[in-house]
């Protein structure tokens, strides 16, 4: 028989919402936390640019099931574009394509405002991770290629001009769905007044359910990392040795179940939890238990249970969650 393979690191579970520096990939910030963390598995919920700031939400262990719904969430932005140069990035990253001696008004900046609000077409950069063919789009144009992206559509809550440094900069705030690229929007915006544009700086300050007041940085979580006894290999440390020894760590993450706000919630009793943990759907009751529902997720005692939905008022689990 083969032997099964002892899984590495804790099984804590829960969101970290990380404020990833400029410089760091978001690969390299998953890997980094997962570390910081010993935590057995992890993953994000949408990419940011290494030249990018702000949020990156982390799920660490069974939080990770829950990543599509805070993938979907809306997401504001901060960013600033530097008008008179359009780059093959559309950053700073990029050569300088096209250049322009003009200068827009801040009058001529909002004039064009509402054309990028609401559900508009946009062409995603040239350096993304947007498959042509089966390729990267960022790879086929490292390599050269000339690719066409097709445009699709994405939407776009808010845009609002904030503050205008100098003539040449502007600093803009934006609200917007899943799939949008705020480097396109720089672009677009660039070409559409006619002295072309590239992002100088973008930070990521929201993705609902998330907002600035959950952002922990880098430096706090190395504060708190706690170091390996002296002599002593953390594998042959008990489990609660261990967790005592994160709890300052495990003080930053933020429940699983906060990721499912969009979701009907329903309270179920410790009879139905069982039921519902052996896979069994179970007759929700009360005056408040709703009847149907293609989506909702029950709470034990305060936990996040399970993932399903509500048919002529019985819940049928599809995900149910461990931690």
């Amino acid at each position: 028989m083969a032997r099964q393979r002892k899984k590495k690191g804790r099984p804590v579970s829960g969101w970290l919402v990380f404020d990833k520096p400029k410089g760091m990939g978001s690969t390299e910030a998953v890997s980094k936390i997962k570390w910081l963390f010993k935590a057995e598995k992890a993953g994000h919920a949408g990419t940011l640019d290494p030249l990018a700031s702000g949020m990156l939400p982390i799920a660490l262990g069974e939080a990770t099931k829950t990543v599509p719904y805070v993938m979907d969430g809306t997401k504001m932005y901060r960013f600033t574009v530097t008008w008179g140069a359009e780059r093959t990035t559309d950053d700073l990253e990029g050569e300088v394509t096209l250049t322009s001696a003009d200068r827009p008004d801040e009058a001529a900046i909002k004039a064009i405002l509402p054309k990028y609000t609401g559900v508009i077409e946009q062409v995603p950069p040239k350096f993304s991770a947007i498959k042509i063919a089966g390729e990267r789009a960022y790879d086929l144009a490292r390599g050269g290629e000339e690719i066409e992206i097709p445009a699709r559509e994405v939407e776009i809550d808010r845009l609002e001009l904030i503050e205008r440094p100098d003539d040449s900069t502007a600093i803009f705030e934006v609200e917007c769905g899943k799939g949008t690229y705020v480097r396109s929007l720089a672009r677009d915006m660039g070409r559409d007044l006619g002295c072309y544009g590239h992002i100088a700086d973008l930070r990521r300050i929201e993705v609902a359910p998330f907002d600035e007041q959950d952002f922990v940085t880098l430096a706090e979580l190395e504060a708190a990392h706690p170091p390996v006894p002296e002599g002593e290999e953390a594998g042959e440390q008990s489990y609660q040795a261990i967790a005592e020894r994160f709890a300052v760590m495990d003080a930053f993450l933020i429940e699983t179940g906060a990721a499912l706000d969009c979701l009907p919630q329903v309270a179920v009793s410790d009879d139905q939890a069982h039921r519902i943990r052996m896979g069994n759907p179970v007759i929700l009751r009360g005056r408040d238990a709703p009847v149907e529902a293609d989506e909702a997720c029950v709470t034990s005692r305060g936990k996040l249970l399970a993932i399903g939905f509500i048919e002529q008022g019985q819940f049928k689990p599809k995900r149910v969650f461990t931690a």
